[in-house]
């Protein structure tokens, strides 16, 4: 099992090794620190726990990246590794977040806070760290804007199991309906049965984030919202470019999701949310979900 963790002080190697045995359950001679360009001969390749450390230049003095060999019982998740480790060591430490962006990052400050953070790394040969946006604010890290980091949310794609269900059911359509055009059943980037397919994972994901109450990052932006409404809007239309057959699976998967969005908002009988949403409060034409709000707007909360 591997761990990458980033210090923000100088932590001693001495200190790292104290604070992995603690973390890890291990004896402190079960822990090597060691310096990954240094004499090979001199590494202890047998260690249960071995931590190798890299100087980088900016906000943050350590890399770290830990490996546990088979016999170590404990592993952690590395949350909890990072928070044991700041606390035992003093410091700030960040680890990679979930999201499949490169700047997506966790900061624990030693007193225990967790928050988002943006971690960005410049062109050179030897990268700057520089921490630019934290979620709250960490002493250690002082330059960095306090603010909500939305591109985060954006990257987050909770499971979509009924927009899954319906791309099975039209797989099943097209092995069984041999009388139907091939074409009307193409899922090629850009055809009618993709763009339902991606719309409906779109809808799905929204109404699984409401239903959480934003879960991971307890907010959502609201162009993000907005861009979801669009997604609904989309697949209100779609189904006149699609076989009967595909509509009427489109329609039920609708009616789920719909039912559900429509118990976790309330109605908007003011059309603020459209207004705030567009600009233009005057749509009468718009679909039902853009006079539904979530209360609190998830942008607005705290």
């Amino acid at each position: 099992m591997t761990y990458n963790l980033l210090t923000v002080d100088a932590v001693s190697p001495a200190a790292m090794a104290i604070a992995l045995a603690r973390s890890l359950g291990v004896a402190i001679d079960d822990v090597e620190v060691a310096d990954p360009d240094g004499d090979p001969d001199l590494r202890n390749w047998d260690a249960p726990v071995s931590c190798e450390h890299r100087a980088v230049r900016g906000d943050v003095f350590w890399s770290l990246d830990i490996y546990l060999q088979d016999e170590v019982a404990d592993r952690p998740q590395e949350s909890e590794l990072a928070a044991t480790f700041a606390e035992a060591c003093t410091t700030t430490v960040l680890f990679p977040a979930a999201e499949e962006i490169p700047s997506a990052y966790w900061a624990v400050t030693p007193e225990g806070l967790r928050t988002r953070a943006r971690l960005e790394l410049s062109d050179d040969e030897s990268p700057l760290y520089e921490v630019t946006a934290v979620e709250a604010p960490v002493p250690q890290l002082p330059r960095a804007t306090v603010t909500r980091i939305a591109e985060i949310v954006r990257e987050q794609k909770p499971d979509a199991p009924v927009a899954e269900a319906f791309a099975v059911s039209v797989e099943k359509l097209r092995q069984a309906a041999s009388n139907l055009a091939r074409l009307s059943l193409d899922d090629d980037t850009g055809s009618p049965v993709w763009s339902a397919k991606d719309n409906l994972v779109v809808w799905e994901r929204l109404v699984r984030q409401l239903e959480s109450g934003w879960a991971p990052s307890g907010w959502y932006p609201a162009d993000l919202y907005r861009e979801r409404l669009e997604a609904r809007d989309e697949l209100a239309v779609i189904g006149a470019r699609l076989p009967s057959s595909v509509t009427e699976l489109l329609d039920k998967a609708l009616e789920e999701l719909d039912s559900r969005f429509t118990a976790a908002t309330e109605d908007d009988p003011s059309e603020s949310l459209l207004k705030e949403l567009t600009g233009d409060s005057s749509r009468s034409s718009a679909g039902q979900w853009w006079h539904r709000r979530p209360d609190p707007t998830p942008w607005s909360a705290a």
